[in-house]
Parts: structure tokens; C-alpha cells; sequence
């Protein structure tokens, strides 16, 4: 019988899911990844990065030509005093391996470890990770004092340019694991089993989505029933969860009155398929907007190790905006901004917000208090600017309300975002179309144009979709206003 080398990922896995486990090693060609993995693995070595980087006098263990060499080189390290830390220090028992983000000396033949991650916090599987760590550690023979996870201090500010020290936190957690580590022999058991097996058969429910998005969630629903087209879970907030508790799935076999006001608009416009409507009421919701006004959107980037003096970690620093400027006698201008090179953005943007944004202009978002925030920090950031940036930020209106009290097509399926609404109002303005399609999309285009080794051209291209995308969420709104307030919208 095949005996399956298990990992502390794989552990993980097992831990979320057995099929998981056993399909990531029997058919891993299944997997499909959502569009934010990547920008979670970038973050998280980047973290790594200034994790090894805090300790200049460490040594990195590498796995060349394979992790019997980093084993061994472990092990040689260990056993010839070298002070610590060593990084990616690599342990195996019982075909279990592996690699210590950061193992520190604690005394003459003691160590402490450390498990970095990019979180501002201790998550629940942290705990899981960190137990198979010491596990194998010990049982290879390690003395081991204690035992952390080392995730970021959201309190941290940078204040002199490329100094982290104090950017990471430990919280020392091996003594609340022991019972966590007492039962990993039998779990590795387990999981072994799992593998060495036919591909089980585990129904898919909460465990699909945490503590992550199941990469092969889609092959497990390849064959479940369809469902109703119309499912209560459509209805917001999660007001669908008592209806399934009660045996009711389907939308439909609900009637008005079981319903608050916003929800029976739900129903009867699913049920018809005629979309609800109020154009008056979002006409005198409008009416109140003063002249002229600016229609706005900030794409940010939100890095979880800080690059500019000021910030924190997973701060959100605005590194384009797109401005349609629209008079009361109905003319309308783009203006746009975009920093995409790495440097700082912040007093660029801020200047050119007040540039381009008249003094006594309304300013409309979609979502506001995004807007406000980023217009708050910036007056943090720009000090000599705060007074007309906090102007800005108290002149700002919200579209997404308006939206929502005066407009519901079935098809939004009981969300409101702009990217649920507009195909509803202007089909034509497709984002499907764009290189850049959504805000994650937007970082990882600036992510890249940001990269030192990004070529020019490359750079240029990335600049061009990210303004195409930014000045579409800008126009959508527009549109969707302008369909609100007429009477045939």
C-alpha cells in the first residue's frame, strides 16, 4: 500500500475536509483558484520576507535539491550551535514533514518557534498549523520552550522608510495546544487513511468556504440537484436562513405577507419579472443633491506590510480615482487620476482631487462611506489640504441607498452592488469586457505595474484598464442614476 506523505497543508486540509485532502493529492488537476489567491499568497511572502529580514543574522534553510538536503541542513545547523534563527527550519516524523517559518534559540540546547502569518490575529486553523509543528518537532527530538504565531500588529505605523521592527506580533500558544498536539498521531492516522482509500463521499456544506474557499467546490456540485431557480437565499441580510430552517427553499412558495415591505418587493418583482420601481421617490431622494455634482470612485490598494511612511498595515491608500464632473445644465466632463508606478500616491491624489473637484460640488458614491474614509485619511496624510479634502468628504452622497429604496430587478438576486444593478439597467456597460474587471482585479493590475520589473509597455497597458475600469464604474453610476429618476427606467 502507497504510503502518503502528509504536510502541515495537507493536515490542513484534512482538517477542513477529507475529500479536500484526498483530491488534492489523487486529482489536483480539479482545483480552480478564486482571483484573490494570488494577491493572498503575494502578501503572505511578503510578510515571510520582512519576517527573515528583522533577523539579518539568521540563515535560510533551502530545499535544494530537495527537502532531504533542507533536512539534513536543519539538522547540521542544530547539531553545530548555530545561534538562530533559522528560517524554514525543515522537521519529519512518521512521513509527516515540515518547515518552521522561524525557529529561534532560546537557550543552550533549546528553541522557540514561530509560525508567521499575514493576518492581524490569531484564526482558529492557526491553531491546528502550529499544533502539527510541534508535534513533529518534538517527536524528532527538538526541546522546544514555546511556540507562536507571529501575525501582524495592526497598530504598527511606518515611520522611517524600510524599519518593520514592531510590524509583528507574537501570541505564544503552545501551552493552550497541548491537547490539540496530543491527538495529531491519531489524525495523521486518520488522514492516511482517507488517502490510501477510494475518494470519500462527504456532502458539501459549511466546511466548502471555511476557514477557506474549497478549491474544488465546484467539482464537488458538479452533480447536485439544481434547485430552485429562485431560491429563498436570495432575499438580503441573510433573511433566507429561517425560511430553509423552516423546510421552505424555494422563493416563490412564499407569498407577501410573510415578508417584510423590502423583501415582498423581492418576491413580487421575481414572481412577475417586472422590476420594482420608484422613480419619484428616487427623483426626491436626488432633488436634494446640490450643483454641480461629481460622481467619484477611488481604487486603493490596501498592502498588508506598509510601503509609505504614515500608513499601517492594510490601510487603504487610493492610488487612482475617476471623476465624471456633471452641471445642472446637463454638460458632463471626465477627469481621472492614476499613480501606478510604486511611488506614494497620496499627495498626488490629493492634489488632484482638489484640482478637479469644484469647491461647492456634491459628491456622489456608490457605497459613500468608502469614499469618506479614504477622503479622511488623505486630510491625515495632507495636512496643508485637509481643509478642502474633510469639505469633500462632508459633501459626499450615496447612491447605493437610493438604489436600493427605489429599485429591485430580479436579477440582482438580492444584492445591490453596482455590479449586480447595472446589468439590470444598462446591459450595454459590460465589465466582462474590460481587462480589468473588479476591484481585486484593480489591485493586482497596480500590484504588477508597480513591480520595479514591469517594463514600460506593460506598465502603460496596465494603466489604460485600469482607467477604462475606473471611468466605467463612475459612468455606471451616472446611468444608474439617471435610470432611477425616469419614469420608464
Amino acid at each position: 500500500m502507497t504510503r502518503y506523505g502528509l504536510s502541515k497543508s495537507r493536515i490542513t486540509s484534512f482538517e477542513q475536509c477529507p475529500k479536500k485532502l484526498w483530491l488534492s493529492v489523487h486529482k489536483p488537476e480539479l482545483a480552480q483558484f478564486d482571483d484573490g489567491a494570488e494577491m493572498r499568497f503575494a502578501g503572505g511572502n511578503e510578510v515571510g520576507e520582512i519576517a527573515c529580514a528583522l533577523h539579518p543574522e539568521g540563515v535560510m534553510v533551502q530545499a535544494e535539491p530537495d527537502l532531504t538536503a533542507a533536512l539534513a541542513t536543519t539538522s547540521l545547523l542544530m547539531d553545530e550551535g548555530h545561534p538562530g534563527p533559522i528560517f524554514e527550519a525543515t522537521f519529519q516524523h512518521d512521513g509527516v514533514l515540515v518547515r518552521v517559518d522561524v525557529l529561534e534559540r532560546s537557550g543552550e540546547s533549546s528553541w522557540r518557534a514561530a509560525e508567521v502569518k499575514s493576518s492581524t490575529g490569531v484564526k482558529d486553523y492557526h491553531r491546528g498549523d502550529l499544533a502539527t509543528q510541534i508535534w513533529v518537532m518534538r517527536e524528532a527530538g527538538v526541546e522546544l520552550d514555546g511556540a507562536a504565531i507571529r501575525h501582524i500588529d495592526n497598530t504598527f505605523e511606518l515611520t522611517r522608510e524600510g524599519d518593520y521592527a514592531g510590524l509583528l506580533a507574537d501570541a505564544e500558544l503552545m501551552e493552550e495546544l497541548e491537547d490539540l498536539i496530543a491527538d495529531r498521531a491519531a489524525l495523521v492516522a486518520k488522514a492516511r487513511d482517507i488517502l490510501a482509500g477510494d475518494e470519500p463521499a462527504i456532502e458539501m456544506g459549511d466546511h466548502c468556504t471555511s476557514p477557506f474557499e474549497c478549491e474544488f467546490s465546484a467539482y464537488c456540485g458538479r452533480d447536485l440537484p439544481a434547485g430552485p431557480e429562485w431560491p429563498v437565499t436570495v432575499l438580503p441580510r441573510g433573511a433566507g436562513k429561517k425560511w430553509l430552517e423552516q423546510g421552505v427553499e424555494n422563493l416563490l412558495d412564499l407569498s407577501e405577507e410573510d415578508l417584510s415591505a423590502k423583501n415582498a418587493q423581492i418576491l413580487a418583482a421575481t414572481r412577475d419579472g417586472v422590476p420594482y420601481h420608484d422613480a419619484e421617490g428616487a427623483r426626491r431622494e436626488m432633488a436634494q443633491w446640490g450643483w454641480p455634482r461629481a460622481w467619484l470612485d477611488f481604487e486603493t490598494i490596501a498592502p498588508p506590510v506598509p510601503r509609505w511612511i504614515g500608513t499601517k498595515p492594510y490601510q487603504q491608500i487610493p492610488f487612482q480615482f475617476s471623476l465624471h464632473l456633471e452641471r445642472e445644465d446637463g454638460t458632463i466632463s471626465h477627469h481621472e487620476f492614476l499613480s501606478c508606478d510604486g511611488r506614494d500616491p497620496r499627495l498626488a491624489c490629493a492634489e488632484a482631487l482638489v484640482a478637479m473637484v469644484p469647491s461647492d460640488a456634491t459628491l456622489i458614491a456608490y457605497y459613500a462611506p468608502f469614499e469618506r474614509r479614504v477622503f479622511r485619511d488623505l486630510a491625515a496624510w495632507v495636512p496643508d489640504l485637509a481643509e478642502p479634502l474633510l469639505a469633500m468628504e462632508k459633501a459626499t452622497v450615496d447612491l447605493l441607498p437610493v438604489t436600493r429604496n427605489n429599485w429591485y430587478h430580479r436579477d440582482q438576486r438580492g444584492s445591490w452592488s453596482i455590479k449586480a444593478a447595472l446589468p439590470t439597467i444598462a446591459p450595454e456597460l459590460d465589465y466582462a469586457s474590460l481587462e480589468v474587471k473588479d476591484g481585486g482585479n484593480a489591485q493586482l493590475a497596480w500590484q504588477e505595474a508597480a513591480d520595479p520589473a514591469c517594463s514600460p509597455s506593460r506598465r502603460d497597458a496596465l494603466a489604460e484598464a485600469l482607467k477604462a475600469y475606473c471611468q466605467r464604474d463612475t459612468w455606471a453610476m451616472v446611468t444608474i442614476a439617471r435610470a432611477l429618476g425616469a419614469e420608464n427606467g
